[in-house]
């Protein structure tokens, strides 16, 4: 939790002004969101390969890389006199990103099946924490330390970051040299990968978990530049004066994962939880476009808030439950790898999302990639009808993760 802390700072430094930092170099809305898609392009690359390593040699020495390769991406960042640059950064810090997977699959590691949502929901209100304070001191350290402060600051972060988790981090994974020349389980990263994609596979319950993520996380990643440009166009907002807006997010996440995921969990179970979380981010994000017509100021003010409080909201009742629930039904062995797949699918939505996303701004008004978000993440709650057989509520008995080969393989397309 710690190490996510840290690292979530150092990329809310950045993330919250690199839309300003585009413009200023001349960027369509449209070059901003390719921008956005390069990281999950690279992240869409190294997240399953990220995952496998994990597997085989341990959590710890794959995540101890990604960090180093982000305090590479914020030097360049730093010194960024270009957009090309920019668009460096964003590609270096992406390949490093792909060890998001690892870090859940730690975090599964590490905690009992019954309770995998909830600690996914505090690792997630960690890393919230990072959403509350980084934007704020990227733009203090822009205030003061100029265009190259937000970077250098952020690398500085990164670098500490690395000696703490090398220090004080404990393996979730020990790997034995045995463990290393047993036989592995088959599901290589291509077969994981195809076997999701395809149409004979497209019932079984990683696969469908995996695609509720993806489309989830694409529709919903892909508009968070648009709600920087919605907002610096609708409500005057500056670089300088962003940071408040992510914060004001950010301490909302925590508290909806401290606080209401768990309870939520165990009144509803994981799966019944996420589609609820689907059914308000889907409202939030259709929301948002609405707010600006409003012609009282103050009530404008009023109604962005909560727009935006949805946000948090619907996201923490979703994606911890989808990932917990991914994690019960594949086998331990293959965790990292499948939590790296889900991240290969997230990384193509967030490529290919946000593409249309800035193009859609640009033609027919920011309004509607909004409203499209909303209709993809409200599409997640039909995907994930019937899979409530492997979450848990109150009162019953834990599910066992299943293996590969056994729970998805076996399990044939759910009649609706």
């Amino acid at each position: 939790m710690a190490t996510a802390f840290v690292d979530m700072v150092g990329a809310l430094m950045i993330l919250p002004l690199m839309p300003f930092y585009a413009e200023k170099f001349g960027a369509s809305d449209f070059m901003v969101m390719v921008l956005v898609s390069a990281f999950s392009a690279m992240q869409l690359v190294s997240a399953p390969l990220w995952g496998r390593v994990s597997d085989r040699y341990g959590r710890k020495p794959a995540l101890l890389i990604g960090l180093g390769a982000s305090a590479i991406a914020y030097v360049v960042f730093a010194y960024a006199d270009s957009y090309w640059l920019l668009l460096l950064s964003r590609a270096v810090q992406g390949a490093g990103g792909g060890t998001t997977a690892v870090i859940q699959a730690y975090v599964t590691d590490s905690v009992e099946p019954r309770t995998r949502a909830k600690g996914l929901g505090w690792l997630s209100a960690a890393t919230n924490a990072g959403v509350v304070l980084g934007p704020a001191l990227g733009s203090w350290s822009k205030q003061f330390g100029g265009d190259h402060g937000p970077g250098l600051v952020a690398a500085v972060l990164c670098v500490l970051n690395v000696i703490f988790a090398a220090r004080f981090l404990v393996e979730s994974r020990v790997v034995s040299a045995a463990d290393r020349a047993r036989p592995r389980s088959g599901n290589t990263t291509v077969k994981a990968v195809a076997r999701v994609a395809s149409w004979h596979h497209m019932g079984e319950p990683a696969s469908r978990l995996v695609w509720m993520y993806s489309i989830g996380i694409g529709a919903f990643y892909g508009v968070n530049a648009l709600i920087t440009l919605y907002l610096g166009r609708a409500f005057n907002v500056t670089a300088e004066s962003i940071g408040p807006f992510y914060s004001y997010i950010g301490a909302l996440n925590i508290f909806f994962r401290l606080i209401v995921l768990g309870k939520a969990v165990d009144t509803l179970g994981e799966m019944r939880t996420s589609r609820f979380g689907a059914s308000i981010l889907a409202l939030g994000l259709a929301a948002i476009p609405l707010t600006a017509p409003v012609a009282i100021p103050h009530l404008r003010y009023l109604t962005i808030a909560l727009a935006l409080a949805l946000i948090p909201l619907g996201t923490a009742l979703n994606f911890p439950c989808v990932t917990a629930t991914l994690s019960r039904v594949v086998n331990d062995e293959d965790r990292g790898l499948y939590m790296g797949v889900q991240q290969t699918y997230g990384g193509l939505a967030r490529v290919l999302y946000p593409l249309a996303a800035g193009a859609a701004s640009d033609h027919f008004g920011v309004g509607a990639p909004f409203w499209l978000s909303a209709l993809l993440v409200a599409s997640t709650i039909l995907i994930g009808k019937n899979l409530d057989r492997f979450t848990r509520t109150t009162g019953e008995h834990p599910v066992q993760s299943s293996t590969v080969s056994e729970a998805v393989k076996e399990t044939p397309v759910i009649a609706e």
